[in-house]
C-alpha cells in the first residue's frame, strides 16, 4: 500500500510510540514481509523473525524491542506491532462501502455485460469486452482488464484469511490491498480470490479457472494457467507460466511454482516445485517417484503373505 510521503515523527505519533532513527526518515508504503520494497513500513512481532523483517527491503520495522538498528532504516518500538500496523493501515486506507448494486465510481469499458445482481463496489475498474454473470460481487478497487468471463456466484476482493490469536478472540488483519485480473481470463462459478493485504493478488493473462478455486492474499498468478474444479491456493504463493493443476489441488502457503509445472489430482504441494516438472501425492514430490511409492506399497500385502507362508 503505498502512501504520500510521510515523516517518521507523524507515523509513530499516529500509534504513541517511540521511534529509533531521524525524525525526517521517510515513509512511503506499508507492505507484509514477502511484499516489502525500499521505503515501507513492516512490522514483526515474534523473535523468530526479527531478522528477516530487520533484513528485508523494508525501511522501517515495527518491532516489540528494542534491537540495534540497521544503517539507514529506522525503528517504532510498539507492544503490539500487529495491532499497530491494523491502525496505520487504517488510516491512511480507509474502507468505503457502496450500497449500490454498481457504484458511482466504478468505470465500466465498452460492450461489456453486468448481469442482473451482480455488485460492483467503489472505484472498480472493468474493461471492454468482458461478461459478468448474476450475483457476481467485486471489491472495491479491483481492476479487471479486457474480455474478462467471470461466472456467477464468484466474489473478487474479499479480505484476507490473515488472523492474530488472541486469548478471547482472533485479531484479523486489516486488508487494503487489490485484485487484478488481466486480459482474456475466464474465472468459473463459486470462485474466491482473496484481495492481497497490503499489496496486491494478480492472475494473468489468458489463465483459466474452473468453478470453486480459491486464490488467497497477495497470490501472483502467471499467464495461461489452467486449474480445475476445488483448487485452493493459500495466500503469498507465486506461480509461473503455463501452470496446470488439477482437480482438489491444494497449495501450502508462499510456495513458489516454476513454469510449466503440472500438479496432478488431489495433491498437496508443500514444497516449491521446479519448473517443467510434474508433481503427485500429498506430500506432493515428483510423480513418477510417487508412482513408484504406490506400486510399491501394493506389493506388500503378498511380500507379507510370502514370508507368513513360509
Amino acid at each position: 500500500m503505498q502512501i504520500k510521503s510521510t515523516s517518521l515523527k507523524e507515523i509513530a505519533a499516529l500509534i504513541n510510540s517511540k521511534f529509533i532513527g531521524a525524525e525526517n526518515h521517510i515513509i512511503t508504503g506499508f507492505n507484509e514481509i514477502h511484499r516489502v520494497v525500499a521505503g515501507d513500513v513492516v512490522f514483526v512481532d515474534h523473535p523468530k523473525y526479527y531478522d528477516k523483517a530487520l533484513n528485508s527491503a523494508a525501511s522501517t520495522i515495527i518491532i516489540n524491542k528494542e534491537v540495534d538498528c540497521p544503517l539507514g532504516k529506522a525503528l517504532i518500538i510498539h507492544p503490539e506491532p500487529f495491532t499497530a500496523f491494523n491502525t496505520l493501515t487504517k488510516h491512511f486506507s480507509p474502507k468505503t462501502y457502496s450500497s449500490q448494486s454498481i457504484s458511482n465510481s466504478a468505470k465500466i469499458g465498452v460492450n461489456t455485460i453486468i448481469m442482473p445482481g451482480a455488485f460492483i463496489g467503489n472505484n472498480v475498474i472493468i474493461g471492454s469486452n468482458c461478461i459478468i454473470h448474476p450475483n457476481v460481487v467485486i471489491y472495491e478497487n479491483c481492476i479487471l482488464g479486457n474480455n474478462i468471463i467471470v461466472h456467477a456466484n464468484t466474489t473478487i476482493g474479499s479480505d484476507a484469511f490473515y488472523f492474530k490469536k488472541r486469548d478471547t478472540e482472533f485479531e484479523p488483519l486489516n486488508t487494503c490491498g487489490i485484485v487484478i485480473i488481466e486480459d482474456n481470463v475466464v474465472i468459473g462459478a463459486n470462485c474466491t480470490i482473496d484481495k492481497g493485504v497490503t499489496a496486491i493478488t494478480k492472475i494473468g493473462k489468458g489463465c483459466i479457472l474452473d468453478n470453486q478455486v480459491h486464490v488467497g492474499h497477495d497470490v501472483l498468478i502467471g499467464e495461461m494457467c489452467l486449474f480445475a474444479a476445488g483448487v485452493g491456493i493459500a495466500g503469498a504463493c507465486t506461480i509461473g507460466n503455463k501452470v496446470t493443476m488439477w482437480g482438489q489441488v491444494g497449495i501450502s502457503s508462499s510456495i513458489v511454482i516454476g513454469d510449466g509445472a503440472t500438479i496432478l489430482a488431489q495433491s498437496g504441494v508443500g514444497e516449491n516445485v521446479p519448473a517443467g516438472k510434474t508433481y503427485f501425492g500429498s506430500p506432493a514430490g515428483d510423480a513418477k517417484d510417487k508412482m513408484r511409492e504406490l506400486f510399491a506399497s501394493k506389493q506388500l500385502p503378498a511380500l507379507i503373505n510370502k514370508l507368513y507362508d513360509k
